[in-house]
């Protein structure tokens, strides 16, 4: 049996002093396994922290998983790493460490916090793996800045990869990373999305949770395929312009015992509190983001995705639980901070940290905050006491738009102001607005089922309601299936319902999407300016009466000028008049009621010339057709 050998080590002085100050932001590189060649012997280093361990040793199926034969050595510097450097290890070998701790006779074999491997669930071993590959997608890593900066279009496509598109013929099985690449590429270019967005991808024991009880912070989920076969699919991706963004959850994990929970005998990754410990809602421990080795654990997960896979943004999930110590919790179930307030100040810390440290090293990504209260300064700079953010969900948006759109048009014109509020407060924050996988499951029913009406109505709703969005300031997600207005919600266990494209108004709501998409890339005024207020002006708000809104989008050079009329009732507006800025011929780009999305036809047969005609305040004035529950998108021509 090769014996371990203790005068092989992958950390320096200097390696150790950052990771005691909380400041070792690359620590998968250092812990973990690492396949390496010592005098002309390949084998693995391995590295584990578990400062309250007694005994460590490395079992896998080359020793027989025996807990004798290959005992780690803890370093005597104080830093509670516990490492050694075993022969004839290869690529592919399944370990876990054996621990044993210094209290309570407590021993446990654990998975590798930071393996960039496992093996299938339910099974729990560790993978020795080399993260070797060839990536073919200089072009787009050279140039994402100009694609994934806050002033370009951002079109997200959110996907759940397990049930994109599954093949009933071999017993329902997911797709794998490269079969996905065949196919997913190919549909989001030619829709025109900018972006995919996977949840959580980081290996999670329950598929059920949709990956957000998350234990394998460096390594993509095994059920797909090898790390080298996520990379092909990211790299196919950006190969076609598409960027990549990565659900990320830095504030709890599960409580599986070859997990992070109870590493060493002792809360280490978790809180010692036990009103800090525990999340009563998802029935998970939380990470103490006050002690440094966690902060530094997890800032490495997220550089680590950025540079091993070359992802363009994180989204981080659940960051309000985060920020509020009485996140989910009754009086008396949570423990104030020292000025005896709610405020979370060691997460406040961390997501400052984590901002500003994957900003220094990729200025050309974004983070993306899920943030669901009014939190301020989400998205502002950490120098000004912000948290560092490049954007945040809008979710006051979203709730009062589908609330909106859920009611029957009669009753419309008394919550005019669902619709007209979001402006007050857009320009606050550099907002996305979401429509998400959270809004189709739990019986909340999918975004075509949520609209008010008969069938038609339905989906002219569900046109007006992807019209408006597009037009209204902040970038945009939309999840899988909404694009073709699935009837059923999301269900995790089961693809999307394709089989929906063969009737003609799904083929509309797609073909919608589709030209919405290409339409929104194309024209700067509807994304330059998302985030200031001198994109913005509305025509009119006013009209609560008969429903209708009017806004027009600019671009910096304020020479590209959009206007947006939105009826949302089932009434059709003959000769109804609207202001607008300029004179001239505008354009009707997009008309959501036109009979190739499955509309009734009414329109502008192809736009109208401004007469000099004051209204809404302006020195010209279009005479226009609204079509019922509909959205116009006219483009003033310019000669």
């Amino acid at each position: 049996m090769d014996k371990v050998r203790y005068d092989v080590s992958l950390f320096t002085d200097y390696d150790i002093y950052l990771f005691k100050q909380g400041n070792h932001f690359r620590l998968y590189e250092k812990l973990g396994a690492h396949l390496m060649t010592v005098n002309n012997i390949q084998g693995a280093f391995f590295g584990v922290w578990a400062p309250n361990a007694a005994n460590v040793s490395v079992i896998g199926d080359f020793n027989g998983w025996n807990t004798e034969t290959h005992p780690l050595r803890m370093r005597e510097d104080g830093s509670g790493i516990w490492e050694g450097f075993i022969p004839h290890i290869k690529q592919g070998t399944l370990y876990k460490y054996h621990i044993v701790s210094k209290y309570n006779h407590y021993e446990v074999d654990k998975g590798d916090p930071y393996a960039f491997y496992w093996e299938v669930s339910p099974k729990t071993a560790s993978i020795v793996w080399d993260l070797s590959y060839e990536w073919k997608d200089s072009a787009w890593m050279t140039n994402r800045y100009k694609s994934n900066n806050l002033q370009s279009p951002f079109s997200i496509y959110e996907v759940h990869l397990g049930s994109w598109r599954r093949v009933p013929e071999e017993n329902n099985r997911f797709l794998t990373y490269r079969e996905m690449a065949d196919y997913l590429v190919k549909y989001v270019k030619d829709m025109g999305f900018t972006h995919v967005e996977f949840m959580p991808l980081m290996e999670h024991p329950f598929y059920g949770s949709w990956g957000y009880q998350t234990l394998g912070y460096f390594a993509p989920s095994s059920r797909y395929g090898t790390p080298q076969d996520f990379m092909y699919l990211i790299d196919c991706l950006h190969q076609h312009g598409i960027g990549v963004i990565l659900d990320w959850v830095p504030s709890h994990f599960p409580n599986d015992e070859y997990g992070l929970a109870y590493f060493d005998g002792t809360y280490l990754y978790e809180h010692a509190e036990p009103k800090k410990r525990f999340h009563p809602e998802w029935n998970s421990y939380i990470f103490n983001h006050g002690r440094y080795e966690v902060r530094a654990f997890l800032i490495s997960s997220a550089l680590f995705w950025l540079e091993k896979y070359h992802i363009d943004g994180l989204r981080v999930d659940a960051v309000a639980s985060m920020l509020y110590l009485d996140y989910g919790r009754k009086e008396g179930e949570w423990v104030p901070n020292e000025y005896g307030g709610r405020e979370n100040l060691d997460a406040i810390c961390f997501l400052q940290k984590f901002n500003e440290i994957v900003y220094k090293n990729h200025p050309d990504i974004q983070t993306i905050a899920e943030e669901s209260t009014a939190w301020p300064m989400v998205t502002r700079p950490t120098y000004v006491g912000g948290l560092g953010f490049g954007m945040k969900w809008n979710m006051g948006w979203m709730h009062d738009t589908l609330e909106y759109f859920s009611k029957e048009p009669i009753y419309r014109k008394y919550h005019h102001n669902q619709l007209t509020f979001s402006i007050w407060y857009a320009f606050s924050e550099n907002f996305l607005l979401p429509l998400s996988h959270d809004e189709v499951v739990h019986g909340k029913g999918s975004l075509l089922s949520k609209m008010a009406g008969d069938d038609w109505q339905k989906f002219a709703n569900l046109r007006l309601l992807f019209g408006y969005m597009y037009t209204h300031p902040g970038k945009k997600l939309l999840f899988m299936g909404g694009e073709f207005g699935q009837w059923q919600e999301w269900y995790h266990e089961e693809s999307l319902h394709w089989h929906l494209l063969e009737y003609p108004h799904h083929q509309g709501i797609q073909k919608w999407i589709r030209d919405l998409n290409h339409f929104y890339r194309n024209e700067p005024a509807l994304y330059e300016l998302d985030f200031q207020p001198e994109g913005f002006e509305w025509i009119d708000f006013s009209n609560w009466e008969e429903s209708i809104i009017i806004f027009v989008r600019r671009d910096k050079s304020t020479k590209d000028i959009i206007l947006v009329v939105c009826n949302f009732t089932p009434v059709p507006r003959y000769n109804y008049r609207v202001g607008v800025p300029e004179g001239g011929f505008w354009k009707e780009a997009l008309n959501s009621d036109a009979q190739v999305y499955g509309g009734s036809g009414h329109g502008n047969l192809g736009g109208a010339e401004a007469a000099p005609i004051p209204w809404h305040g302006k020195n010209y004035s279009l005479s226009l057709t609204l079509p019922p529950l509909g959205v116009l998108i006219f483009k003033k021509e310019i000669k």
